[in-house]
């Protein structure tokens, strides 16, 4: 059964459902590219709030 949503939307609602949420706590957070022999490529955005890692240290340049 198809909602008529795309993932994205999907994403989006779920995320402002929460009480006190904002368009901000929506942003995207990762970048996703596909490449032609079907490698996936994930990396985190240069301006998602939340980064992994210890907060305190400098990323490492890989």
């Amino acid at each position: 059964m198809s909602d008529g949503m795309t993932d994205e939307e999907k994403r989006r609602d779920q995320l402002l459902a929460a009480p006190d949420a904002t368009e901000e706590d929506a942003a995207p957070r990762i970048d996703v590219t596909q490449r032609a022999d079907n490698v996936t490529r994930i990396d985190i955005r240069d301006d998602a709030p939340v980064r992994p890692g210890n907060p305190e240290e400098e990323p490492a340049d890989d």
